[in-house]
């Protein structure tokens, strides 16, 4: 071949290889050829990827997302979050809802009538005496386990003071049986008082929290059975509040903005 002919076709590429280059579009990230790298500082493009993605095996910097995927939190192209979630909001737990929405007074406070639930000591004591011969609506948990915490808690009391304070003088009979001394009858009085002062009370607490569970007051009356009655009113004065319990209120008082009660 002669040398026009090489020098011809030696053109030929050169021109090509200028079409190759002056072919790109503008904006267009260069592509390199096949296994060539590119120099220090420009990204390394796959020949066979689109513009603008990063080589297979390749990291994105810090803090930029990989092109054609979505954002942290959001949801790619076509999938829906979960119902009643927010797209990119944390979701905040379930709170447990107890009995049914209770009336505020207009001070704002729970009134006597509803159920209180959360309660602590000195108000369920409160409520156990305000509420003494209240055999209507409900009473929530709370209010009758710290009424029976706070009495069982009396009566040990009164029961040990009497002990200690009759063990002076105390006498025993002919027949073993021991006798106080005189500084148990103090003790002993204000315990009998005390009992016969909390008949009524405890009977309507105790039919309030059987209404709390959505049963029949009349069922208070279990505790005449020996034993076994005592035991299943301690089984249902456990269980939580239904719902259903709600029967039992008095219609709620006008103008009372309905609230759920806090736990």
């Amino acid at each position: 071949m002669s040398d026009d002919g090489r020098n011809g076709q030696g053109g030929q590429g050169q021109g090509q290889g200028q079409g190759g280059e002056q072919g790109q579009q503008p904006g267009e990230a260069p592509r390199w050829p096949y296994g060539s790298q590119p120099a220090e500082g420009q990204p390394r493009l796959s020949p066979q990827a689109p513009s603008g993605q990063h080589v297979y095996g390749e990291q994105s910097p810090y803090g930029q997302q990989p092109s054609g995927q979505p954002p942290y939190g959001q949801p790619a192209y076509g999938q829906q979050q979960p119902y009643g979630q927010q797209s990119g909001a944390a979701v905040a737990p379930a709170q447990p809802l107890y009995g049914t929405p209770v009336p505020l007074a207009a001070d704002g406070t729970v009134p006597l009538w509803a159920p209180l639930y959360g309660a602590g000591p000195v108000e369920s004591i409160k409520r156990f005496f305000q509420k003494y011969a209240t055999f209507s609506g409900r009473a929530s948990r709370s209010e009758y386990w710290w009424a029976v915490l706070v009495n069982t808690v009396v009566y040990v009391v009164l029961g040990i003071g009497g002990g200690i304070a009759g063990a002076a003088g105390a006498t025993t009979a002919v027949d073993g049986t021991s006798q106080p001394g005189p500084g148990f009858y103090p003790f002993g009085i204000v315990l009998a008082l005390l009992g016969l002062a909390t008949i009524v009370p405890w009977l309507s607490i105790g039919v309030r929290r059987l209404h709390d569970v959505d049963l029949s007051g009349w069922l208070i009356l279990l505790n005449l059975v020996p034993y076994l009655g005592g035991f299943v009113i301690f089984i249902l004065s456990v269980l939580g509040p239904k719902p259903g319990g709600a029967r039992f209120d008095r219609p709620a008082p006008q103008g009372a903005a309905p609230r759920l009660p806090q736990a």
